[in-house]
């Protein structure tokens, strides 16, 4: 099976105040890019990747002078969607905005979520990423089919971690590669955590035996030696983990990446809309974002407005057809 997207940051809320508003006078004023008391939602807890990019895009178009400081807070719960019904009741407010990904998607459909991703307002999709197999420096598996060999034998034994429900990216591409390995999705046992932080805990503390999640959320870890990671999940080998082989170069044929964009309330006007996109447009461009691109580890898979909306629906489509394929 392969799955590949075009190219994927958190239990109370916790509220992050990055500073009060404050006007730019950088290069976002000419461009209708000012957006005062702007506001970033994180609909899973701190240190996973819808954090890390919500802060990542919040202090780069603060520093590109694109918009007054944004504030940064977190609205965890079951997956992301605890986050996008509090977006959706948010209508025609054109100052938040939620990152999201593949993770909202599948947790829409894990959970029966009452509001979907249709319920919002499009607005981009940034970058896309490859997931990690990683396990704790003090793990006794070395290598991809070390691990394999040993989950073969005993998949209920040897828990997988994710930090994302079922029918997400740390959970699609862990069943991918089991049954790319011969062991039946439904033995998998996988614990989902509700972020990539709250998942780090777990795999240090020898809770799972290994774990799945994006480059940008672990490199520091696996740079650090507290991780090792064993394989990535995407066509190519990443630049920063040169050591680390694709699963697909290991024998077990997965390719899978993952993918995270931004989504707006429902009922903003053309104007709100347009100066959401225009904002993101211009964060794109800035040699801010391209930096940080590169130091995650991110893809840039830019696509706004209604073709981004278009893609959130067939990853819906996406979702079900695998999960159906899978037997789950």
């Amino acid at each position: 099976m392969r799955l590949r997207t075009p190219l994927a940051l958190l239990g109370a809320a916790v509220l992050v105040l990055v500073g009060p508003p404050l006007l730019a006078t950088g290069s976002g004023t000419g461009t209708g890019t000012q957006i005062p008391g702007l506001r970033f939602m994180v609909p899973n807890t701190p240190g996973g990747g819808y954090d890390i990019t919500a802060r990542t895009a919040a202090k780069n178009a603060e520093d590109a002078g694109l918009t007054p400081t944004v504030e940064v807070f977190n609205l965890p719960g079951a997956g992301g969607t605890v986050g996008l019904s509090r977006l959706v009741s948010e209508h025609g407010n054109g100052r938040l905005a939620m990152t999201m990904g593949l993770g909202v998607v599948g947790a829409v459909r894990s959970n029966h979520a009452p509001k979907t991703l249709a319920d919002t307002t499009p607005i981009a999709r940034l970058t896309e990423e490859q997931d990690v197999v990683v396990v704790a420096r003090d793990s006794p598996y070395e290598t991809i089919d070390e691990l394999i060999g040993a989950w073969r034998k005993s998949p209920g034994k040897l828990p997988v971690g994710g930090g994302s429900s079922p029918g997400g990216p740390d959970h699609l591409a862990p069943m991918l590669m089991a049954k790319a390995a011969g062991i039946a999705p439904r033995r998998v046992n996988y614990i989902p955590f509700d972020g990539g932080g709250e998942l780090l805990a777990s795999i240090l503390g020898g809770k799972v035996a290994f774990g799945v999640s994006g480059v940008g959320e672990y490199l520091d870890q696996i740079k650090a030696g507290e991780l090792r990671v064993l394989a990535v999940t995407g066509p190519e080998r990443v630049d920063e983990l040169k050591d680390a082989p694709t699963l697909k170069e290991s024998g077990y044929d997965v390719e899978f990446t993952n993918w995270r964009g931004i989504v707006a309330p429902p009922g903003l006007s053309d104007a709100e809309r347009g100066k959401l996109v225009r904002l993101v447009e211009e964060l794109h461009a800035s040699d801010e974002w391209q930096k940080s691109l590169k130091q995650n580890g991110w893809d840039d898979a830019f696509l706004t407005g209604e073709k981004f909306g278009a893609f959130l629906e067939a990853q819906d489509q996406r979702v079900v057809a695998v999960l159906k394929e899978l037997g789950l």
